[in-house]
């Protein structure tokens, strides 16, 4: 229920008002003057108030002000015997949300009380979601690895410019987020942000998904449609699973991508279309690209700025932070004993932040107690629980940290460049990273180039 406060003082008004409002549903508080007023606002929790501009003592205006600056949120409406466009303009520039003048409209103070608390509300809801939007926009970015602040700083650099963008990184590590992001912080913002599942559109429907079809363009085409290159005009087109675009496909979205025109299935007609382009895929795209799967032109034209998401397992410090932001969105606040908390981190977590969140549900639904232990851990993980003796990593689990990756990181790069014949920027290239950042990797590592 909704309380409306009365400031009013004339008896008359004020046991009309509260009658009124009473018959629509409100709780309705009365006061004679400003002060008794202000002090009801200390005690009570009001939603909207009518406010007589007449008072003894403290008058109307200075009431208005005093609310507006210790109840900003709080619409007040003014009501005034003596009326005037000067006085409701003041009032207005004052922070009322609106001027009604006596003799009193019933339904039109009962109207704009309603609408007042309408508004309030809806300015309430939109803060909540911009709220929501701006929590989602930094979860999915949350970490203290250098991995993860590599990403932060290449979407912040990237953010005002057009270029289009390669995600590459496995399944579950957030490619679609790092996209999503890339738009919040471009200029694009206030448009679509379209995503397109590549792998998982037929080949005989794909062309139909990105560019539209005509009516009749083919059995079953009963309407014309807009294809997901023109519901991104003016956006973001985010194609993920790149890597499964059928070869014809690709030669169409590189024609597309080329001249930023198109033509829906079945039309003549030309269309221009202004979409800022991020793909992403789980992929080598270097070896797709040699092994012929994928065209070398296409590769280059997407692959201006690349940027890899890292598995989870190579980020584990990143892993209590996440899950205590994947926790803040459950109903019950829980809380993990550091016994259980360490073998959350020395699971290598194969379906990467995915699964993370998908665990923190599963926590918040199967856990009785507030605590969650070592052997809840065992128990919620199931099947997935990995022993060390048994695990992938073998001699890795034996060494520090830091140590376990640089060393997995020299073998990975010494057999990558061998791959490459020692070429550093096919090596760099096959990576997704720049040269000048593999050359950095091998300084640091100590690598012998050519050996």
């Amino acid at each position: 229920m909704k309380t409306v406060l009365v400031i009013d003082d004339e008896r008359g008004i004020r046991d009309i008002l509260k009658d009124i409002l009473d018959d629509e549903g409100y709780s309705v508080l009365t006061a004679e003057d400003g002060l008794i007023g202000l002090g009801l606002l200390d005690r009570e929790l009001v939603d909207c108030i009518l406010l007589d501009v007449w008072l003894p003592g403290k008058g109307g205006m200075d009431v208005l002000e005093e609310v507006r600056t210790g109840y900003p949120r709080i619409p007040v409406i003014m009501i005034s015997g003596h009326g005037s466009i000067d006085l409701a303009v003041k009032a207005v520039k004052g922070g009322a949300y609106d001027f009604i003048e006596k003799p009193l409209s019933l339904d039109r103070v009962v109207t704009v009380v309603r609408h007042a608390l309408e508004m309030e509300s809806l300015r309430q809801e939109n803060e909540s979601l911009r709220q929501r939007v701006s929590r989602g926009a930094h979860q999915h970015l949350v970490g203290v690895s250098a991995a993860i602040q590599s990403v932060r700083k290449i979407v912040k650099q990237i953010g005002e410019s057009d270029a289009r963008v390669m995600v590459t990184g496995e399944n579950g590590t957030g490619k679609e987020l790092v996209a999503r992001e890339i738009h919040r912080v471009s200029g694009r913002y206030d448009k679509p942000f379209v995503a397109v599942n590549c792998a998982a559109l037929p080949e005989s429907l794909i062309e139909s998904e990105l560019f539209g079809h005509e009516k009749g363009a083919f059995t079953g085409a009963h309407a014309g449609r807009k294809g997901k290159f023109e519901h991104a005009h003016g956006g973001t087109l985010f194609l993920d699973e790149i890597a499964d675009m059928s070869a014809g496909a690709q030669a169409k979205v590189l024609r597309v991508i080329q001249e930023m025109q198109l033509q829906r299935v079945g039309a003549e007609e030309t269309i221009t279309v202004d979409v800022r382009i991020v793909a992403a895929t789980n992929r080598d795209l270097g070896r797709e690209v040699r092994e012929g799967r994928f065209r070398e032109d296409l590769f280059f034209r997407l692959n201006v700025v690349p940027i890899h998401m890292p598995a989870l397992r190579d980020r584990t410090e990143d892993v209590p932070l996440l899950l205590d932001a994947f926790m803040r969105e459950q109903p019950r606040q829980i809380r993990f004993e550091p016994e259980a908390m360490q073998k959350i981190m020395d699971y290598s977590w194969p379906g990467n932040v995915r699964e993370l969140k998908n665990f923190a549900e599963r926590v918040s639904i199967m856990t009785v107690q507030d605590t969650v232990t070592r052997e809840d851990v065992d128990r919620l993980l199931g099947s997935r629980k990995q022993s060390t003796r048994k695990h992938p990593l073998g001699e890795y689990l034996q060494l520090g940290l830091n140590e376990a990756r640089d060393r997995f990181e020299r073998q990975y790069l010494t057999e990558k460049l061998r791959e490459h014949d020692y070429n550093i920027s096919q090596t760099a290239q096959s990576l997704g990273i720049y040269p000048s950042s593999l050359h950095a990797k091998i300084r640091k590592l100590g690598i012998e180039v050519g050996r």
